[in-house]
Order: C-alpha cells, then structure tokens, then sequence
C-alpha cells in the first residue's frame, strides 16, 4: 500500500515543485536594479533618470538605484552596461549622445545597436539657439546676416566636440554659408558661462539647460529645433519657420540594456518604463524642466536608435568631426 502510495504521491509532488521553480523563475525582478547615468549627477540625463527610476520602482516592487558613472561622453557607463550581466538587473540611461559616439569614436569597445538593446524612449528635448544679448540678432534671419558679415570674429560655442550642440552649429554654419569658429568646452555649463560673459557668440543648447538663462533674459532666443514651437517658449519660433528648415536635430533620453536579456525581462522593463512616463507627476515633472515626455516601448525604441545612429552619422561626416 506505502508503495502504491509513494509511486502516485512522487509523479505529483514533482509537478508541484517543477510548477513552483517556474512561477519562482517567472518572478522577475527578485532584487534591486540599477540605472546606470553615464554623466555627472543633476545634468538633464541624470534629473530625467531619477524622475523615472522612482516611479519604475512602484511598478516593479523592487527598488530601483541610480548611479553616476561619468567619463568619455557617456562611453565609460555605457561600455560597462554592455559588459554587465544580461539579466536586466543593471540598465543605462542613453542619450543621442552615444548615437553620436558611433561615428565620432573610432575605436569604442561596445556597439550601441549590437551589444544593447533599448527599452523606452523616456524623453526628447530640443535644441534651442540663443546667443549674447550683444548680438545685434533677433531672428534667424538677423543672425545669419550678422554671420555672413562677421565670419572671422563669430565663434560659437558647444559642450564638447561630437556633442548635439556642436554638430547643430556645425550644420547652421553650413546652411547660413558661413565659417564661424567652434569653440569646444568640457560641458555645457562652462559653454554657457562664456556665453553669457560674452567670450563667445552664440551657441545651440538643450532647452531645458539654457531655459532658465533666456527667462531670466541672460541669453536671447533665436529658434527651436524641430517642427513646432514649444510650450515653455511659446514666442520663439521652430526652425520650419525659418528659411533652415533642415535643423530639426532633439535630443533623446532612453534606458537599454545589456542586448542578450531575456526577452521576457525586456518586455516587463519596457512596459514598467511606459507606465511610469505617463504618471501625471513624471509628466508633469518632465514637461517642467522643458522636457518632452515619451515612454514608447521597446518595440518602437529600438528601431528609432537604429535610425538615429545612421542619421546622427551623416552629421558627424559632415562636420569632420574625430575624437580618437
């Protein structure tokens, strides 16, 4: 009978326990994750990660830490998130930057659309040209006048070679026909210092960066990158109204992770990333720092890096651009 018992009872409690290992397995995550800010802490990248990574943990029930591993325009983090251990435990906080990165370094030891792979678009901004109030230049129209005019003393400044600022400059230098000087700095905030000072002209920048400047009427507005006006200018005009349509370049802030995740992992990530964006406080947060919010999925996200990257390419080409 114990015999009878023991073969009927084992095949069961086997079931039960297979059963249980893979609801147990399922239960992803089971620990604290981390995002990975390849840029020092309260720039853009690292105020937009933090908004979203404290709305992520609530979906996920698991704390979700972010840490500042700065260096190499964004390289260092990124390359360590590509090595880390694809199990979606450890994420990084992209921006166009490292689409920009493909072309501009020669000799990177990871690929953005091979050894990662994103999860959400969490935000764009666009880039905003303002210059020196000195600057006798209202419009587009204006500065490229005084451009065209002044091509030997007009410099304009960026946060570093390669960076958005320097290839949007680079590419209105271009349309305006002009040659003005580019003046690379480490980091924006520096950049906007000798702006202000007026050591140098002018300079595009991210508008959340710069916007507090133009309201406090220490920089003046010249245009917006893109198709529209934005909503924390409402009276600067978008580049598609000028006559340099063609600059429509954004800045973009996505999380990735390591590119041989689970898939399972990446769809849970990427629909904890979706809902958080929409939250009313991280809408509200984003859209407040001159943000615009997005949170549209892996499926979306990843073909636009690939689509950034190859576009983001043809700037640097263009502008000649070479760190390594």
């Amino acid at each position: 009978m114990r015999t009878s018992l023991h073969r009927l009872l084992c095949p069961l409690l086997a079931a039960v326990l297979a059963t249980a290992g893979g609801l147990a397995h399922a239960e992803f995550p089971d620990r604290p994750l981390r995002i990975i800010v390849p840029f020092a802490a309260g720039g853009a990248t690292d105020v937009i990660a933090r908004t979203v990574a404290q709305e992520m943990a609530g979906k996920l029930g698991q704390p979700v830490v972010v840490e500042n591993k700065a260096g190499a325009n964004g390289n260092i983090g990124a390359s360590m998130v590509a090595r880390a251990a694809p199990d979606g435990y450890t994420m990084l906080m992209a921006t166009s930057s490292h689409a920009i990165n493909t072309t501009l370094y020669r000799n990177l030891d990871y690929s953005l659309t091979k050894d990662l792979a994103g999860l959400s678009n969490l935000a764009s901004v666009p880039l905003l040209l303002v210059v020196n109030p000195k600057v006798p230049a209202k419009t587009a129209k204006d500065l490229a006048a005084h451009v065209k005019a002044n091509n030997d003393r007009t410099t304009y400044a960026s946060g570093g070679t390669g960076t958005a600022a320097h290839l949007a400059g680079a590419q209105f230098n271009s349309l305006v026909g002009a040659q003005m000087t580019h003046v690379p700095y480490k980091g924006g905030a520096q950049a906007m210092n000798d702006l202000i000072g007026g050591q140098v002209q002018l300079m595009f920048a991210n508008l959340p960066e710069v916007l507090s400047q133009v309201q406090g009427g220490r920089l003046t507005p010249i245009a917006v990158t893109g198709d529209q006006r934005h909503a924390a200018l409402p009276d600067v005009p978008a580049f598609s109204e000028t006559a340099f349509k063609a600059l429509d370049a954004r800045s973009w802030f996505g999380l990735f992770v390591p590119a041989a995740t689970p898939p399972e992992h990446v769809a849970r990530l990427s629909d904890a990333i979706v809902k958080s964006v929409k939250e009313p406080a991280v809408q509200a947060k984003l859209k407040e720092m001159g943000a615009d919010p997005i949170g549209d999925g892996y499926q979306a996200f990843q073909p636009y890096v690939a689509q950034e990257t190859e576009r983001w390419r043809a700037l640097v080409q263009a502008s000649g651009a070479s760190v390594d």
